[in-house]
């Protein structure tokens, strides 16, 4: 699934347990049908919004060289996979929550451990 109707974000590169997200749009009436002024919902404590990457996941520790040197080396890092997939709705606390501005968009860089809830269109 592609948020974005460009492919801007291509050469992004997410690192390690951090995952982008674009906030989703937030009502700009309450309620009870009360407008709310431009800003009001970005100072919550917990947003939402749309996982657009997601990083490879955390790093297994590399095991000690072996002392067979007839072995080829291999120096593939394995990862734990993230939970947080492309796609994905968000819900994460901000104060752990990056902002950042590319090519004008604002996103939120958030890791893992800052994301309370995720849901997915398809079954679990």
């Amino acid at each position: 699934m592609h948020l974005t109707t460009d492919n801007k974000l291509r050469k992004l590169i997410v690192v390690g347990d951090r995952v982008l997200i674009r906030l989703s749009k937030d009502n700009e009436r309450t309620d009870s049908g009360l407008y709310l002024p431009p800003g009001v919902g970005e100072k919550e404590k917990v947003q939402q919004g749309y996982v657009l990457k997601a990083g490879p996941g955390y790093a297994l520790p590399v095991p000690p060289p072996e002392e067979e040197s007839w072995k080829p080396e291999e120096e593939k890092i394995k990862y734990i996979p993230l939970q947080a997939k492309e796609g994905d709705l968000a819900i994460f606390l901000a104060s752990g929550a990056t902002e950042v501005v590319y090519h004008g968009d604002k996103y939120f860089i958030v890791p893992q451990q800052a994301i309370l809830l995720l849901e997915r269109e398809e079954e679990l």
